[in-house]
């Protein structure tokens, strides 16, 4: 059985990922809220690698029953405040926009949850 996709099946404690919550800051040309220095690792896979893990498991019930499985790929594993500094330069020329004064704010995780 699977329990859990985040952001798939339902509602997840919290807020809204990393990403939705940096793009909507970065529109606004708000600083990105870095929750406890932003020392948290983030890693990122294709859409299509998901869903071949997800069809893998489905089709392998006896080796996946049971099992958690973590679906990534370590060799692009960033800090979220790498990924800040690197949103923020990419919209920056994306957008033609100069960049934000401040670009990121330290918050702690009890005040940002």
């Amino acid at each position: 059985r699977m329990d859990f996709i985040p952001g798939i099946d339902g509602p997840s404690e919290g807020v809204p990922r990393v990403l939705a919550c940096f793009s909507n800051n970065l529109l606004r040309r708000e600083p990105l809220k870095l929750v406890d220095g932003g020392e948290s690792q983030r890693t990122f896979v294709y859409i299509n690698d998901a869903i071949e893990a997800v069809l893998l498991m489905i089709e392998n019930p006896e080796r996946a029953n049971g099992h958690i499985f973590n679906v990534g790929n370590p060799n692009n594993e960033v800090t979220v405040r790498q990924l800040a500094e690197m949103m923020t330069e990419v919209y920056a020329k994306v957008s033609g926009e100069g960049a934000i004064e401040s670009p990121t704010v330290d918050v702690s995780s009890k005040k940002f949850y």
